[in-house]
């Protein structure tokens, strides 16, 4: 192994001459600096050096045809700097060959979640629809904050609405944070940690006046879906959400306590309590052999995951195609209100966590807030108009 001052003519000259074997020739000057000479002129440039543990190591720089003396020399250089302070050069080129992709994230994710999330499956369809084609092949230290910011605001731009391209936000932030928890290389840094979502603006108020519960009633009740009668009434009685519904088990229901003690929910367990008239819905929802959901696909035995269709003609037919599914919990709460009770036993009743939250749902009727406002009047004692001056 022969030592010599490497240069760009000696590096020529070590290319043009014949060998029948691998030949490595250290540099004099820059102490580790190689040019590993191969047979038929293939030459390569590294450097050689001892990491922290004394162990022999070497950094492969590039192909002698690709670069020039020059440029090598001054990367070996480098890297000689990095080794100087502790830093092992190779180790950290194989570390950042373990980064993964954010597909490759994407998989590990979904085993994880599949057996921890609930809306697992919505998480896929995000991820294999809107995230991963535009995000898929980056390893996890190419993405940057900007970039993926600049290109939501766009989606929302060409037509998604903002909560929905929040979901997507929400989800690639958990998926970093989760690769960050799990150790996995290039995750040190999550570009969206600290990003607020934009506000969707999206409060929409909708109630179901009596009329419009009637039709609503009557058209879920000829419905070629047997099940959806059995849903909207139960979502209109309980003011449970859609999936607490659908995922619903008769394990958790005490018909005789006249409660549903949910396991979870997006406040964490929780007990709905039900009314006579939710009992006796309950009491007329078919049961399946051997099936331990409360209102499940007929064809399948299992939880709906969609029942938009059915929902969609229903809603149309009784001249209702505004409605959202979403807006019987709306509903709910406004006959809760509309009922006479307090801000706090509709929270309780609904699962949230604070009335914050409920006053959004919580609707009362102008007739409720007349005779609110005239019991108020009354409790003076004293009859105002009847002391007024006339005017001059």
């Amino acid at each position: 192994m022969p030592s010599i001052t490497l240069s760009a003519a000696a590096v020529q000259a070590i290319r043009a001459t014949p060998r029948t074997k691998p030949e490595t020739f250290f540099d004099e000057i820059v102490t580790g600096f190689v040019l590993d000479a191969r047979p038929r002129g293939g030459a390569t440039y590294a450097l050689r050096y001892k990491n922290q543990y004394g162990r022999q190591r070497q950094y492969k720089i590039a192909n002698a045809a690709d670069v020039t003396f020059a440029e090598a020399k001054k990367e070996a250089v480098r890297v000689k700097g990095l080794v100087a302070l502790g830093i092992d050069p190779q180790e950290k080129r194989e570390e950042n060959r373990r980064i993964p992709t954010v597909k490759e994230l994407s998989e590990r994710y979904l085993d994880f979640i599949r057996s921890n999330k609930k809306s697992h499956d919505i998480d896929e369809r995000i991820l294999r629809l809107h995230l991963l084609p535009k995000f898929g092949r980056l390893h996890l230290d190419q993405l940057r904050q900007e970039e993926i910011i600049d290109w939501l605001n766009r989606q929302v731009k060409s037509g998604y609405s903002q909560s929905f391209v929040n979901r997507w936000q929400v989800i690639f932030g958990y998926m970093l944070r989760l690769a960050k928890q799990w150790g996995l290389p290039g995750a040190d840094k999550n570009p969206l940690e600290g990003v607020r979502q934009k506000d969707p603006d999206n409060r929409i108020e909708r109630f179901l006046k009596p009329d419009e519960t009637k039709r609503l009633q009557k058209a879920v009740q000829e419905s070629e879906n047997p099940m959806l009668q059995y849903i909207v009434a139960l979502l209109l009685l309980t003011g449970c959400r859609k999936r607490e519904l659908l995922d619903g088990r008769w394990g958790d229901v005490d018909l005789e306590g006249k409660v549903w003690h949910l396991p979870y929910s997006k406040t964490g367990k929780r007990d709905v309590p039900l009314s006579d008239e939710a009992i006796a819905v309950l009491r007329q929802v078919p049961r399946f052999e051997d099936c331990p959901f409360i209102v499940p696909n007929p064809k399948t035995r299992e939880p709906f995951t969609s029942f938009f269709n059915s929902w969609d003609t229903a809603r149309r037919r009784a001249g209702l195609p505004d409605l959202r599914v979403h807006d019987l919990r709306h509903s709910a709460a406004s006959n809760l209100v509309n009922s006479g009770h307090s801000l706090f036993i509709v929270a309780k009743v609904l699962g949230h966590a604070q009335t914050r939250t409920t006053e959004r749902y919580a609707h009362a009727d102008k007739g409720v807030l007349l005779n609110a406002v005239n019991a108020a009047a009354r409790v003076t004692g004293t009859t105002w108009a009847e002391q007024v001056l006339p005017s001059v």
